[in-house]
């Protein structure tokens, strides 16, 4: 495993996105069991992308338009949709005192769905990994798994420590109502603004 690997792989995974701005917004509003719950949800979203990666699905979504459109707005309403969820105080993010283990299913399933529905984790699979691969590696999916494996690890930990993170803070934020409205149209600004720029993203 070069090291090139491992800090490209952290660039990308602590850099803001959906998976990021949602496990805050649990953490918030829910508290850290259900950001950590949020952290495995987006995590688990991973696999497809990397399954589609390996059975070569991501190059077909590279190439097609139309299927490529197809996930693109299926994310971009999903997306405006969490915006809509934030404003109205409903759904997953909800503020909640008590984490019951349905709710804790829903947010996982929730933060699944936001990186399925995400074409340019396929896309980042499709380009980003096979750079590391050696061209003259004797088990290339093998290899690929166990890169992917190592990328589901590291967006793991970092996405838990950013929820934990600010679950710490939570009961600062909860018990100020002001504080706590400028926070929902901060998070559903935050997914219309990543809703429109998938909207305009590219193959």
């Amino acid at each position: 495993m070069s090291w090139s690997f491992l800090l490209t792989t952290l660039v990308v995974v602590a850099s803001p996105g959906t998976g990021v701005l949602y496990t805050l917004a649990v953490a918030l509003t829910r508290g850290s069991r259900a950001s950590v719950a949020a952290a495995f949800g987006c995590t688990l979203g991973i696999v497809p992308q990397m399954i589609a990666a390996m059975l070569g699905l991501a190059a077909i979504l590279h190439t097609s338009a139309l299927a490529f459109a197809a996930l693109k707005w299926g994310g971009v309403v999903y997306l405006l949709y969490m915006a809509w969820q934030a404003l109205r105080e409903r759904g997953a993010l909800a503020v909640d005192t008590e984490i019951k283990p349905r709710s804790r299913r829903r947010v996982i399933v929730t933060a699944i769905l936001i990186n399925i529905l995400n074409p340019k984790l396929s896309i980042f699979f499709l380009a980003f990994l096979p750079q590391f691969i050696a061209v003259d590696e004797p088990h290339p999916l093998a290899r690929m798994a166990e890169l992917s494996f190592v990328f589901m690890a590291m967006t793991f930990a970092v996405f838990a420590i950013y929820g934990l993170f600010a679950a710490s803070v939570r009961d600062r934020v909860i018990t100020r109502p002001k504080v706590m409205a400028w926070l929902r149209r901060s998070f559903a600004a935050g997914f219309a603004v990543l809703g429109a720029k998938l909207a305009f993203a590219e193959r």
